[in-house]
């Protein structure tokens, strides 16, 4: 019995409003904060897709993802490359996450590099960590480096010079 008057208890409050009024501006402030919250990762741009007839000369550069399906005669810089099946990418990648599935001839400079199973690479690999799946084709040198996002600029600075001018 008690239940159920508390039940209808709360039904006639409710029907007198004075208590979702001050509920929803509770509500309304931290959806507020969420929604300025949430407006951040919304400021991550969705990845550029090239598509497979698309042919570019020229060099790309960007701070977000590129998803490359047709063909780039230049050098590539990006946050997270992905090359296509399809794709062939004539220059040099630099990324912070390389994937390949299609063709490039040149350096690929990453800290995560992955070759996949339809992978053909023709150049040299400069990475921290490197995945090389059965089946990808690779012609060329592979090197580790702590950062190889800067790895040719990193190369000259610990040369011996420095060292034999201390000594």
């Amino acid at each position: 019995m008690f239940s159920k008057s508390k039940i209808n208890e709360p039904g006639p409050k409710a029907d007198e409003g004075s208590a979702p009024k001050p509920a929803t501006p509770e509500t309304s402030r931290p959806s507020a904060a969420t929604e300025f919250k949430a407006s951040a990762p919304k400021a991550k741009p969705a990845a550029s897709i090239l598509s497979s007839d698309l042919h570019i000369t020229g060099n790309l550069k960007t701070t977000g993802d590129i998803n490359v399906e047709g063909t780039v005669e230049g050098d590539i810089r990006a946050h997270l490359l992905t090359v296509g099946e399809s794709a062939t990418i004539k220059g040099e990648v630099v990324a912070d996450d390389v994937v390949v599935n299609g063709r490039v001839v040149g350096r690929v400079r990453g800290l995560k590099v992955r070759l996949t199973a339809t992978a053909r690479v023709e150049g040299d690999i400069i990475h921290k960590t490197i995945a090389i799946e059965s089946g990808a084709h690779f012609e060329g040198s592979v090197q580790r480096q702590d950062d190889p996002l800067n790895g040719g600029k990193a190369k000259p600075a610990p040369a011996p010079a420095p060292a034999a001018s201390n000594g």
